[in-house]
């Protein structure tokens, strides 16, 4: 069976980037330079309760003992206590600052993690501030117009639980922290707006949610998870009693409002919290039951093989216990978002990632995903990286080991020290062995490439065709000659499409709806035709080949 590669992603960004579009269309494709970014680091949206290991409590805040974590790596025994802490919950805000545009679409990066810090958690990553791939991602959508907040979220869960349920409601209580974090952080940035100074040029009407690894968890569920039924599954109850072992009376209600005093900090509140888009790169969501019929549109980007959020539905398990059964990741969410219609203001696409995303789809029909269960269906809005490493969910990580040890020894204010740094080092090196900045930026690339049309049509943003009408239109078709599929490019809102052979026979007809449109013409013959390409007001015909 065939499979997506890094060697086809690297040929598909240079094809790509080499396509001459005629223009750069805002929000598609970078407008601005590295230089032209400003980040506003460190801003405090939010303080709130966290349950966390080992991490530093900020000066002048409580921490409570509450018990103990042990760490093992090699003949190094670490016992850590555990924490109660109340950190301030901070964002560094990603923006254009020579933009003319005073109301932009803004985009709530999550970083990824496993709800703890980078090391502690096993990893070479999980840092807002240092992880190579978050900062690149932030960077990458603030040049294409939008405003991006890069923001931290509380930390903190026990996978040695002594049941299931216990375990299960630890990882759930982390992702509903997260919730709570990310709405926070909305309401902060509205309650910015609505007060008059909208410090960072905001629309406030277009929010999306992009979350990365863990960050995608906490997207995705926040995304669904809207009633007290979906928190008294039975995964989620007390072995003996059956009672809810996450209590709303005690952390809050998933807008992060109520809860015991002890345990819940209400901010912004008045303030709305909603958001318009989920952009999920490898996360999984609580239980698929949480998704309904008008929950926010979805779109994703994930490992097939990952190990951790599976790509379609399984359990999840860490040092062989089983932590939470039944989580579903990418293939499993999208097919259902879609089936539900939650979709629909996506359309049908056929720009160049939308194909690969569609061949890649196809090609996976009958193999395994790493928890064994066979891929049945191709989905759309999902774009499956096959990498064919086992166990990889984050292709597009990038770390640097020296920078990293560095890190480690408290060149940058963490103190773990170098054993558990090389563990990490390690542990990341198994599922991307391959590791390497051509392949981080490929399928960078390739997401941005994925997720910007579908923010754009979902959001009616420029290059949306919504409203739009230029009696001038430039039209551009490649390639040019082709033997499959062609794409046309327009500067205007193509309203209809229609394909003459030589001899002036109308051979088909299509109603794209928008700027960019691919045509597969596989059933053609080869000989020359002609596009006449029309907008609202005009029609322009253009000739190609097929050989």
């Amino acid at each position: 069976m065939k499979k997506i590669t890094f060697s086809f992603l690297f040929i598909l960004t240079v094809i790509c980037s080499s396509i001459s579009f005629g223009q750069t269309t805002r929000y598609l494709d970078p407008v601005f330079d590295d230089t032209e970014i400003t980040e506003t680091k460190n801003i405090v949206y939010a303080t709130n309760f966290s349950v966390a290991l080992g991490t530093p409590i900020p000066t002048g805040t409580s921490n409570i003992p509450v018990g103990a974590d042990t760490t093992i790596v090699g003949a190094d025994t670490t016992i850590t206590p555990i924490l109660f802490n109340m950190p301030a919950l901070e964002m560094d805000i990603f923006e254009p600052t020579t933009d003319s545009v005073t109301e932009r679409p803004l985009i709530i990066y999550l970083h990824t993690g496993t709800f703890a810090p980078i090391f502690r958690n096993g990893n070479a990553t999980g840092s807002r501030t240092f992880d190579w791939a978050t900062q690149k991602f932030c960077m990458e959508y603030a040049k294409r117009g939008y405003v991006v907040a890069n923001t931290d979220y509380r930390y903190g869960w026990n996978p040695r639980l002594p049941t299931e349920p216990e375990r299960a409601t630890s990882l759930i209580k982390a992702a509903y922290r997260g919730i709570q974090d990310v709405k926070a952080a909305i309401r902060f940035l509205r309650k910015d707006y609505e007060m008059g100074g909208n410090t960072y040029g905001i629309d406030t009407s277009r929010i999306i949610l992009c979350g990365q690894g863990t960050g995608g968890w906490i997207a995705t569920c926040l995304n669904s998870l809207d009633t007290l039924v979906e928190l008294e599954l039975p995964k989620f109850l007390d072995a003996v009693t059956s009672m809810p072992l996450l209590d709303t009376a005690i952390e809050g209600d998933w807008f992060g409002y109520g809860g015991s005093a002890t345990n819940n900090i209400e901010n912004h509140k008045g303030y709305s919290s909603d958001h318009d888009m989920v952009l999920n790169m490898g996360g999984a969501i609580g239980d698929l039951s949480w998704l309904e019929a008008g929950d926010k549109p979805i779109a994703a980007v994930h490992g097939n093989l990952d190990a951790v959020a599976r790509f379609t539905t399984g359990n999840l398990t860490t040092t062989g216990v089983n932590v939470v059964s039944n989580i579903s990741g990418s293939h499993d969410v999208v097919a259902k978002a879609n089936m539900l219609g939650n979709n629909n203001s996506i359309p049908n696409l056929y720009d160049p990632y939308t194909v690969a995303a569609k061949r890649a789809s196809n090609n996976l029909i009958g193999t395994a995903d790493f928890s064994g269960d066979t891929i049945t269906a191709s989905v759309d809005n999902l774009f499956p990286f096959n990498t064919g490493n086992p166990g990889e969910g984050a292709p597009w990580d990038f770390w640097d080991s020296a920078t990293i040890l560095q890190l480690a020894i408290g060149a940058f204010g963490q103190t773990v020290g170098p054993v558990q740094a090389n563990a990490a080092l390690a542990s990341s090196l198994q599922t991307n062995p391959n590791m390497s900045m051509n392949k981080a930026m490929a399928y960078v690339d390739s997401t941005l490439g994925f997720f910007c049309p579908r923010i754009v049509n979902t959001l009616m943003l420029p290059g949306n065709s919504v409203g739009i009408i230029d009696v001038k239109m430039d039209v551009n078709i490649y390639p040019n000659p082709s033997n499959d599929f062609i794409t046309i490019n327009s500067s205007t809102n193509i309203s209809l499409i229609s394909i003459f052979n030589n001899n002036g026979v109308l051979m088909g007809q299509f109603k794209p709806n928008r700027f960019t449109c691919n045509l597969d013409l596989r059933s053609y013959a080869k000989g020359f035709y002609y596009a006449e390409i029309s907008n609202a007001s005009s029609t322009k015909t253009e000739k190609f080949v097929l050989k």
